[in-house]
């Protein structure tokens, strides 16, 4: 459920953007670095866009590819899978390459973002959109303190550091830092969203609800406007290139 809420929000929320940044119809070019097992990569594929997928786990990309290979042929020729690391994109790439950027459950894992997200911008055209999807940093108590554990509480609000469901120690990020990094690289903040404001702490195994399209409903409205997307799990930012 924590997943599929993930992904219907984030997809709303850049719907918003994309038809806010360009002429309806428009065929964008699309890089999904980081794709995972591809949910967002192919479903703008499944819309009429040419999407290249950058992925460096090997469990990843072969989720990607079968899932990719259940598609009809003409959304699997608007997909390209390409082996890679984030953090070279311009060894892949060449700048300009791309109108929408998304980088989302990467920079939890990049102990120096500010390099990577310089480089994604580069791979945008004028006018091209960067969509990063991050944890909440100033907000990173309140899953240990919803749990009723308090000392994991305290000490989250004094670091950006956590631990990840999957037992990794990772990093978060806040807002204010990366509204200044994204005007430092000529991608000022367009909008920014919360996501999973009441559900990030469910289950892993908790399934969809029978009544999600509510549950959904609640997490979009609460994702748009303060306080509420300022405490969610994650913060779906989207930067526009100028030029």
């Amino acid at each position: 459920m924590r997943n599929a809420v993930r992904q219907e929000l984030v997809a709303r929320q850049l719907d918003e953007q994309l038809a806010g940044c360009f002429p309806v119809g428009q065929r964008l070019r699309v890089l999904d670095v980081g794709m995972g097992q591809g949910t967002q990569a192919l479903r703008l594929a499944r819309a009429g866009h040419k999407v290249t997928g950058l992925e460096q786990d090997p469990k990843m990309v072969a989720a990607a590819r079968e899932a990719l290979a259940a598609e009809p042929e003409g959304i699997r020729q608007r997909v390209r899978l390409v082996e890679g690391d984030g953090r070279d994109t311009g060894v892949h790439f060449l700048p300009g390459s791309f109108d929408v950027v998304l980088c989302h459950g990467v920079l939890m894992y990049v102990e120096e973002p500010d390099p990577l997200l310089a480089g994604l911008a580069r791979m945008l055209a004028p006018g091209g959109l960067l969509s990063l999807l991050v944890r909440n940093g100033d907000a990173l108590a309140m899953r240990p303190g919803l749990a009723g554990d308090w000392d994991g509480a305290l000490v989250s609000f004094d670091t950006d550091a956590y631990t990840n469901r999957l037992g990794l120690r990772v990093r978060a990020d806040r807002l204010d830092a990366l509204t200044a990094t994204l005007a430092g690289i000529g991608a000022p903040l367009r909008a920014w969203y919360g996501v999973r404001v009441f559900t990030d702490t469910a289950a892993d195994d908790a399934g969809v609800p029978s009544d999600f399209g509510a549950l959904l409903l609640a997490e979009e409205r609460a994702g748009r406007r303060d306080p509420y997307r300022r405490v969610a799990a994650l913060l779906h930012l989207c930067g526009v290139r100028g030029g």
